[in-house]
């Protein structure tokens, strides 16, 4: 199966081509951009495809991450993923960014707690063990998460993890590979359409043209 993953919900703006036979990522383009994600993601869709060697008739599942993470991110992604799939008659699945972040920690029984920095104080937070997820995506307050993060033997990964040490302190934005995205997404059972996971409400209005019903 060829799956075309796609992210745009943090400052990266990244796509791959995934052949779930073998495998295989066949092709990936990756830009840290921070904005602008309208304008870059169709062309980064085109040059990860033509470097794969294929064309878009040729995928057969699309893998898009659907949050939490820049809320105008996320509608462009999921609104480009979703008009995609449609258009090529196949399926669309939505991958959150906590469970990419959990799959970067290393490998162990420990719970693995995925925190990002939503900053104001509040943190994107999800517990995981070998893989599986232990509870659902939330928004949390920073003294919820350094509670959670505070649990013995836990691994903590993501942005958040700076705050343990400095609740005040300036955190970097998360990066992660484009080919966990494309892993996941080849394992996802579609569930209805792929939804953005906002958990909090935009802090600007999103870009024009790319707009994407929270149905």
């Amino acid at each position: 199966m060829i799956v075309l993953a796609i992210d745009t919900a943090g400052v990266d703006c990244a796509a791959a081509v995934f052949d779930s036979s073998t495998d295989t990522v066949l092709a990936r383009v990756s830009e840290t951009i921070g904005r602008g994600h309208a304008e870059r993601l169709m062309a980064m869709i085109e040059d990860a495809v033509t470097s794969a060697g294929l064309s878009l008739d040729k995928v057969d599942k699309i893998g898009v991450t659907v949050g939490p993470g820049s809320f105008t991110g996320i509608r462009v992604g999921v609104a480009a993923a979703r008009g995609l799939a449609l258009a090529l008659g196949i399926e669309c699945v939505g991958v959150c960014t906590l469970e990419v972040l959990a799959r970067t920690a290393p490998e162990g029984d420990a719970p693995v707690l995925a925190g990002i920095n939503a900053h104001r104080e509040e943190v994107y937070v999800q517990t995981f063990r070998n893989g599986l997820a232990l509870d659902e995506p939330a928004l949390v307050t920073l003294e919820d998460f350094l509670a959670r993060a505070a649990v013995a033997g836990t691994q903590v990964i993501g942005s958040a993890s700076a705050l343990i040490a400095d609740p005040e302190a300036v955190t970097e934005p998360d990066h992660y590979p484009i080919d966990i995205v494309a892993r996941i997404s080849a394992t996802t059972k579609a569930q209805g359409k792929a939804k953005p996971l906002y958990l909090r409400g935009p802090d600007a209005k999103p870009q024009t043209g790319f707009a994407v019903s929270r149905a």
